[in-house]
Formats: C-alpha cells, sequence, structure tokens
C-alpha cells in the first residue's frame, strides 16, 4: 500500500517540477516509475518515522512530559 500512495506522490512532485521547468519529462518519468527510488523513499521515510519517534521519547524524558 506504501508503494502506491509513494508512487502517486512521486508523480504529482515529478509533475509539478516539470511545470516549473526544474526537471526535465525524462528525469520526471523515470522519478515516478521508477522501482529502486520508490525503495529508497520507502527507506528514507522509514527511517525518518524511527528518528522522530526518538526524538519525541528523548524531548519526553527531558522536559517531563511523560505520563
Amino acid at each position: 500500500m506504501t508503494n502506491i500512495i509513494l508512487r502517486i506522490g512521486l508523480r504529482y512532485v515529478a509533475a509539478f517540477l516539470m511545470a516549473r521547468g526544474l526537471l526535465s519529462p525524462d528525469i520526471g518519468t523515470t522519478l515516478a516509475a521508477d522501482d529502486d527510488v520508490i525503495q529508497m523513499i520507502e527507506v528514507a521515510l522509514g527511517s525518518l518515522v524511527g528518528v522522530a519517534a526518538e526524538v519525541w521519547l528523548y524531548a519526553e524524558r527531558k522536559f517531563g512530559w511523560e505520563r
């Protein structure tokens, strides 16, 4: 399911960047359709969520927000 959502999101991002002239149509198509790019973004997002959870736990302990 995440793969589908990422693919749709990348298509919108690629279309926006192509419309602004920041990305060529060939690169935009590759970005939105390449499975390796999708997998790299999934790993990056998963890592980001994990880091955000650890930072939140650290902030809870530091500022006494624990229950």
